[in-house]
């Protein structure tokens, strides 16, 4: 029987403030960057800053609800949210207006939504269930993890067919970082790795399309296509490396004001953000994310059931994925796949799903003090 329907006075009493803090921070710092970002438009984008806010009020909103509600209830709808998930993406198909070659959005008027962003979380809380109800603690082969490894491919492969490259690999990452806790026996972890290097060369000519592979090439050649394929790299590298040390200060960004930097509010908003700040915001920035990741690795390895550590790990996953990869291929150190940056970037759908991952890392947190850590038996 799962107690705690609500929030009981112990429960306030361990309230999570510094993960609170943190991803204030980020949402506060996000949305005055995307102020400047989309202050050289005129009309509707020029009030984006405005609709994030709005997001960011109704992601709190269901993050309350989340948090005083116990999260092992999630438990007994792991399957029922992944299936949910899953029928949407396939809805996509139906239903998404194609935009810039891309079908994502599902729209009921004005009203719109990225099915693929909730994917994130509902896979996590199916994977966390699965893992809750296998008992076994010893190492574990890639025949354990198949059951795992099909409910991470359908939902990875029906995003791919979208196409959003960004996100399937989202989805993968975060099913190999729960994998990676899971205690897998060195032969398979082996046996893994080899399998990924033979699949490397197929995905690459079979899956990947045109554009995605014209990525990553200009990504290993930039010189050679400077003014087509790789404008947004290139001047996001520009835009990062005028910033200096303590930045050209705000609303000062030449790469942003001059529109050389395409897509500043959604894939690009940290060269904006690293431009007017510097260096040393760009640190800021960076250590916000670390902190939220490590953060939520320590309420995992310190939750009292097994559920409770998936879901953290995940969650955290999430976080880190998103950070890692757009940080990266703004800086030119990866590929341009198309991943926003987590509360900074402007997409109601990816708010609101990253506020539910830090709502549930808090709900997981707050009722952790009755058991004792459970990480180290995934």
């Amino acid at each position: 029987m799962i107690r705690g329907d609500s929030l009981s006075s112990r429960d306030r009493d361990h309230f999570d403030w510094p993960l609170f803090i943190a991803a204030v921070a980020i949402a506060v710092l996000g949305v005055v960057n995307l102020y400047s970002a989309t202050s050289v438009y005129s009309g509707a984008r020029a009030e984006l800053y405005i609709s994030q806010v709005y997001w960011l009020f109704v992601g709190g909103i269901i993050g309350g609800v989340l948090i005083a509600l116990d999260y092992r209830h999630l438990e007994r709808l792991g399957y029922v949210l992944y299936t949910f998930g899953v029928f949407s993406l396939a809805l996509v198909f139906v239903l998404a207006r194609d935009v810039r070659g891309s079908a994502r959005w599902i729209e009921f008027g004005a009203f719109r939504f990225q099915p693929s962003e909730f994917m994130k979380v509902f896979l996590v809380i199916a994977l966390a269930k699965f893992l809750h109800d296998d008992p076994r603690n010893e190492g574990r082969t890639l025949r354990d993890l198949a059951i795992p490894a099909a409910l991470t491919a359908v939902p990875a492969l029906l995003v791919l067919k979208q196409p959003d490259l960004g996100t399937a690999t989202i989805l993968v990452f975060v099913f190999l970082t729960i994998a990676a806790v899971t205690r897998v026996r060195w032969r398979s972890a082996a046996l893994f790795v080899v399998s990924i290097a033979v699949a490397i060369p197929i995905i690459w000519e079979y899956v990947l399309l045109d554009y995605q592979r014209a990525r990553v090439l200009v990504f290993l050649h930039p010189e050679e296509d400077l003014l087509h394929r790789g404008w947004h790299a290139h001047h996001s590298r520009v835009a990062i490396g005028n910033g200096g040390l303590f930045g050209n200060g705000y609303l000062r960004g030449t790469q942003n004001q001059f529109l050389f930097l395409p897509d500043q509010f959604s894939d690009f908003p940290f060269p904006v953000f690293a431009e007017e700040w510097g260096f040393v915001g760009g640190v800021v920035l960076v250590c916000l994310y670390a902190f939220l990741v490590v953060w939520g690795i320590r309420i995992a390895s310190m939750a009292k059931d097994r559920f409770g550590a998936v879901l953290g790990v995940g969650c955290a996953a999430i976080i880190f994925w998103h950070a890692v990869i757009n940080l990266g291929m703004t800086s030119g150190v990866l590929p341009v796949v198309g991943v926003g940056l987590p509360l900074f970037s402007y997409g109601g759908s990816s708010v609101t799903t990253v506020m539910v991952a830090i709502s549930l890392l808090m709900s997981v947190s707050m009722r952790r003090y009755s058991g004792v850590a459970s990480l180290d038996r995934l």
